[in-house]
């Protein structure tokens, strides 16, 4: 009776994979892998069918006959795991292509947004600068006649207001495009954005690398510099911390990023989904195919650690072409 029951569920689960491997054809490129499943599993179901109806009493066919019946089926099984191999490589080269394709239109669309910038840096230091310029050369000239006290104040205020102009103007530019950083390097230009934001703010800001001179690509310079201050700047206005470090190292070929605050902390997940720029630096440290690993909890700040393979040693500034 056990062996009746036992043959029963045997064919009621050979008939549901037949169900699933008839789904599969149309949804496949390799519809002749699940043919060959199919076959296997009702040819299984019949010899199950026939074991049963043996074991009932019943002679539908020769014994000699599962022999036969048996080789096919190995057959059909056999062959349909080899397709199954080639489809599941099929599969992972899509993949593989599907990630590559990713990762060069999210380089492309750095790329624009960095060109965009710099072009925009550059309209306004060589078109607004200028003529701010001008106007505050008039007004010094000016201010060098004779008034009265109303007229002085006059002048004297509008030449602060284009100072500070000037100053905003630069400070814009240099944002949309870091010039110390085009010049001299990453952690030149790091450096240079942590004294201006630690003047700004009453956090003490430390940090550490062991870099020189060394210029690395355009792209991994860039991202970096820009994830570099994503982060800082995510610690100034909503940490509420006090210190925060970060070093910047090398070791053979791979560049490290280490960066800590004693902030009030958040939930990681959640700052992904939603808000403070995490995604996107995931994104951009994706694109340079490094990897980005942050941990924090409330009250206990937050760490970030990122990893790049630059790919090759970093090549001297007089050899390295300087982005227009």
């Amino acid at each position: 009776m056990l062996i009746k029951i036992l043959l029963v569920i045997a064919i009621v689960i050979q008939c549901v994979a037949t169900g699933y491997a008839l789904r599969l054809v149309r949804t496949t490129k390799y519809n002749s892998v699940w043919i060959l499943f199919i076959v296997g599993f009702s040819l299984l179901s019949v010899e199950r069918l026939v074991q049963l109806l043996l074991a009932s009493g019943f002679e539908v066919i020769p014994r000699w006959w599962f022999g036969y019946l048996g080789i096919v089926i190995s057959v059909c099984l056999s062959i349909g795991v080899m397709y199954a191999h080639k489809l599941f490589k099929y599969i992972d080269r899509l993949n593989r292509q599907r990630s590559m394709l990713n990762k060069r239109i999210l380089t492309a669309v750095l790329r624009t947004e960095e060109k965009a910038r710099s072009r925009f840096s550059k309209e306004l230091h060589d078109g607004l600068g200028p003529l701010l310029s001008s106007a505050r050369m008039s007004l010094t000239a000016l201010s060098r006649e004779e008034h009265n006290a109303e007229q002085r104040e006059i002048i004297d205020n509008t030449t602060y207001v284009i100072d500070e102009a000037i100053r905003s103007l630069r400070e814009i530019s240099n944002n949309l495009s870091p010039h110390v950083l085009n010049d001299f390097g990453l952690a030149r230009g790091v450096q240079n954005f942590i004294d201006k934001s630690a003047a700004m703010h009453d956090v003490k800001i430390r940090f550490t690398t062991n870099l020189r001179s060394e210029r690395y690509d355009t792209d991994i310079e860039v991202i970096l510099y820009r994830v570099i201050c994503e982060l800082i700047n995510n610690s100034l206005k909503h940490a509420a911390c006090t210190a925060v470090n970060l070093s910047l190292s090398q070791n053979g070929p791979e560049l490290t990023l280490d960066y800590t605050d004693n902030g009030r902390g958040f939930n990681p997940q959640a700052m992904m989904d939603c808000g403070m720029g995490l995604s996107n630096i995931a994104s951009r440290i994706n694109s340079l195919g490094g990897t980005f690993d942050i941990s924090s909890a409330k009250g206990k700040g937050m760490r970030a650690a990122i990893h790049v393979n630059t790919q090759q040693a970093p090549v001297p500034a007089k050899h390295r072409k300087r982005r227009r």
